[in-house]
């Protein structure tokens, strides 16, 4: 008496769930089938180039490295090379009423934010400034900023 009473709506649904519970099943076939799979089939190398590859390396390419030549980490710096704080750059756009601007900076190219605060003489657009650089919120911010004579 059950089914007699069923709507063409819940006969799809009952066939949608039929259907997605024989997929899983299939699925889950073909996944007991890939893992019987051999240890040799998931085994990768590393070539002399770097590249990975399915066949073993070549001994004959073999080379020593010594311990010693491997760094990990970041080289640390030379400290008599220590980059100039102050740099110059071009004011690309000022607006007065809001009081902030760009600079772009001339060894770099970067655009630089500049705040009115921040500003040590008075600047308009196209002028040449010296400056030094802070992170700010949002960025690189131009700070000591004054026009460059």
């Amino acid at each position: 008496m059950g089914r007699s009473q069923e709507t063409q709506n819940k006969k799809e649904v009952r066939n949608k769930k039929e259907k997605k519970r024989k997929d899983k099943a299939e699925k889950k076939l073909a996944r007991k089938d890939n893992e019987k799979r051999s240890m040799d089939d998931m085994i990768a190398y590393v070539d002399e180039n770097g590249m990975i590859t399915s066949t073993p390396p070549d001994p004959s390419k073999k080379r020593k490295v010594s311990l010693e030549s491997i760094t990990v980490g970041i080289p640390k710096q030379d400290k008599s090379q220590k980059p100039d704080p102050i740099r110059k750059g071009v004011v690309t756009f000022f607006n007065e009423s809001k009081g902030f601007g760009f600079i772009k900076d001339s060894e770099t190219g970067q655009s630089v934010f500049v705040h009115v605060r921040n500003l040590l003489e008075e600047i308009k657009e196209n002028n040449m400034v010296s400056f030094e650089v802070e992170m700010g919120l949002k960025g690189l911010t131009a700070v000591k900023v004054k026009l460059f004579k």
